[in-house]
């Protein structure tokens, strides 16, 4: 127990860092802006690039990891939306509230924190889910979000919104120049592969300590009053049904004659125990969908998977 704690404590100390800096005013509300920028245009994408060029193509395209992620993803949003789209929760909050269950925030907290407890070899699985995440399970729920009273041509234009997002979001595009140059077996010149090196290295805490501030700036702009049944269940599916899915997932595979190691379905399941991304207040805030309900659900999940995550990775990975 205390082994594991010793890899996950950090992690989330330098999220409750950025909070309780952010909460105190020593960091202003407009300097997350300029660390968000470096993690997202700078930082992230040269790790991302990194572990993308370091791993094996056969792994960053791996059939069985996509299908058995894109298929539970699917059924979460389609419950989710299910369960929940009734009274004053349209298609625009349910299909967000979907998608902040369905969405781990591997990009800021996944890829290093499972590298740090399994090893470079689990970065593979964990590119390819955020992929799927980015460009798939996201699109869908922004055209399912806009359902209401909207025609053909309101979700063609939100569609269009989605992937303009993505054309200019520099994370598909890292981690599609890491697999092209696994393919090819490309090597940088070695002044930039230092300059990149240093830019990944920075990539983790600051991404961590961004989450926190992120997560305060949310509370202290929100002043509306959420009833906790709109946010609690949703934010415990996250971070128990999810990963529970993925192992049943895993295990129907097998029986199917499908190919998954050990190991893979341990990154899958940890990877689905993170909480929810940060990066989908964002998108609320674009669409127009109940910022304060995410914002809880991303803070609830972030606060819980301290314990949740670390019961998981006891569980899971001995």
């Amino acid at each position: 127990m205390l082994s594991v704690f010793s890899v996950t404590f950090p992690f989330f100390a330098l999220v409750l860092c950025g909070f309780l800096a952010t909460r105190g005013r020593v960091l202003p509300l407009t300097a997350i802006g300029g660390l968000n920028t470096f993690v997202l245009y700078f930082a992230l994408p040269c790790m991302l690039y990194r572990f993308g060029a370091n791993t094996p193509i056969a792994q960053l395209l791996d059939p069985v990891v996509a299908g058995i992620y894109l298929l539970c993803g699917l059924l979460l949003v389609g419950t989710t939306i299910a369960l929940t789209r009734r009274g004053a929760i349209g298609w625009n909050d349910a299909a967000f509230g979907a998608l902040v269950v369905a969405f781990p925030n591997t990009g800021f907290m996944g890829v290093p924190l499972l590298v740090a407890l399994l090893g470079e070899q689990s970065a593979g699985p964990v590119i390819l889910t955020m992929a799927i995440d980015m460009i798939i399970t996201t699109s869908l729920c922004i055209a399912l979000s806009r359902l209401d009273g909207a025609d053909a041509h309101g979700v063609t234009v939100a569609l269009g919104k989605a992937f303009r997002g993505m054309a200019t979001n520099p994370m598909p595009w890292s981690i599609a120049l890491g697999a092209v140059a696994s393919a090819a077996g490309w090597q940088l010149p070695v002044p930039v592969d230092k300059t990149i090196a240093m830019l990944a290295a920075a990539a983790s805490p600051v991404a961590l300590f961004t989450i926190g501030a992120v997560l305060a700036r949310s509370q202290m702009n929100e002043h509306e009053t959420v009833a906790p049944g709109q946010y609690l269940p949703l934010a415990l599916a996250k971070l128990l049904v999810h990963p529970l899915l993925i192992w049943l997932a895993c295990q129907a595979a097998r029986l199917l004659g499908a190919e998954i190691s050990p190991y893979t379905q341990t990154v899958l399941v940890l990877l689905a125990a993170l909480p929810s991304a940060s990066n989908v207040a964002l998108l609320v805030e674009r669409f127009g969908a109940h910022g304060g309900r995410i914002a809880r659900i991303i803070l609830v999940s972030t606060t819980l998977a301290f314990v949740t995550f670390s019961g998981a990775v006891m569980l899971f990975h001995g």
